[in-house]
């Protein structure tokens, strides 16, 4: 098992691990990593490793076995040997892009109040499919109400609850197609705004800015027709 350094402080660059294994396909195994794994509509994270005067660009990282992160190298080359100390490094803008984009599609699951059957998140824009007959007809609102939360500089937070706890609010859960993981009985949930201003809770595993005013202006992008019951909303950075 890697212990994830993403979840206890997201803003962490840099960072030193052990190699505890490698995998038949080149992947590196440490046993502590930065790298947010790709999952929940986020990619990967990208950035360096080093070691003993020498450096191996990571091209992604993915979920392994048994609660295993695996750093895929951009290309072939030697890795460094089980039990050495490395220095990790991520690829901040795009990290920190992914932080951004990642928050702001929560924001947008608020604004358009319909089930979410899909998503992917970018460093610059970010989409999700929404179960809904028409498209919107108030662009110009919802985006107003989604730089209104950026204005509003909220807290982001983190707390836990059991699948018990979970499945007696099954509210929560915004996705229609992907349910959120059940991993040791406990569910880790996002808070937006805090008491009795929190303006979103829900079940996710991303990485997260601390407030809404990181994310900066947002515009809304293309509206597309993927289905009878499919709308596809983008969203993208405007800074």
């Amino acid at each position: 098992m890697t212990e994830m350094l993403f979840r206890k402080d997201a803003y962490q660059r840099d960072a030193q691990a052990r190699v505890t294994a490698h995998t038949q396909e080149g992947g590196i195994v440490l046993d502590q990593c930065l790298f947010y794994p790709t999952g929940g509509g986020q990619p990967g994270d990208n950035g360096t490793l080093s070691w003993n005067d020498q450096a191996l660009t990571i091209a992604t990282s993915i979920k392994g076995e048994k609660d295993a992160i695996v750093l895929i190298p951009a290309e072939p080359r030697a890795l460094p040997p089980v039990g050495t100390v490395v220095e990790q490094s991520l690829d901040w803008d795009r990290r920190f892009g992914h932080m951004r984009v990642h928050t702001a599609l929560h924001l947008l699951s608020i604004a358009v109040p319909f089930g979410v059957t899909g998503g992917s998140i970018g460093a610059t824009r970010g989409r999700l499919d929404f179960d809904m007959e028409e498209a919107p007809q108030d662009r110009d609102a919802i985006e107003a109400a989604l730089n209104d939360f950026v204005s509003a500089d909220m807290r982001i937070s983190e707390e836990w609850i059991t699948s018990a706890e979970l499945d007696a609010n099954p509210g929560m859960v915004k996705t229609l197609s992907v349910q959120p993981p059940r991993g040791a009985g406990r569910i880790r949930l996002v808070r937006i705004g805090d008491g009795m201003d929190t303006v979103d809770l829900q079940p996710c595993g991303g990485t997260h800015v601390a407030r809404t005013g990181e994310i900066g202006a947002l515009r809304l992008g293309k509206i597309e027709k993927k289905g009878r019951m499919n709308r596809r909303i983008y969203l993208h950075l405007d800074t």
